[in-house]
């Protein structure tokens, strides 16, 4: 008897299985427990970015205020060069997180309009890959810059939230 044809039929049979049950690990999640999910991920978008909004409102009004009254800081002493530098720096590492929150963002949003008509929520998989790609540039952007404690914070339950998201999609989290 040949077992060749045999071989291959268990082969076949346990890879079949395999992906079945790969497949069934990632549909485990209802489309409500998504949907609930990803309005998580959109809350904690949105205030993360109205306190990134409120704290450069603070810096701006603390500027203004030391102006008017004549205070200047210590470290004004130094070169103007080198103050000059220091603020387009800070106003660049500014902009690179707003740039990144906007499209993280944007892509939570554009998730949002997909999964709502689907009938079944892994079609929209491609928009999540977009919002995670999204959410490691953010990661990045906050890892090179230096926003104090409270937005480490903000973006540390932010970032468990798109990893819970991203788990439901059976995408990889991201690292912290």
């Amino acid at each position: 008897m040949n077992s060749r044809p045999f071989v291959i039929l268990i082969c076949v049979a346990f890879l079949l299985s395999g992906f079945c049950i790969s497949h069934a690990q990632v549909s485990k999640f209802t489309k409500a427990q998504v949907a609930d999910q990803i309005r998580k991920v959109e809350d904690g978008v949105d205030e993360f970015q109205k306190y990134l909004n409120n704290q450069g409102d603070e810096a701006r009004s603390r500027a203004q205020s030391a102006q008017s009254s004549g205070t200047t800081p210590r470290r004004r002493q130094s070169s103007s060069s080198n103050t000059q530098s220091r603020q387009d720096q800070a106003k660049q590492t500014k902009n690179d997180l707003e740039d990144a929150m906007d499209d993280l963002n944007r892509s939570t949003n554009r998730l949002r309009r997909k999964f709502d008509p689907t009938s079944n929520y892994l079609e929209t998989k491609a928009q999540m890959e977009q919002v995670m790609d999204s959410a490691r540039r953010v990661n990045q952007v906050l890892t090179r810059g230096n926003y104090g404690t409270q937005a480490s914070r903000y973006w540390a339950a932010l970032r468990v939230s798109i990893n819970d998201l991203a788990r439901c999609y059976g995408i990889s989290p991201m690292a912290g």
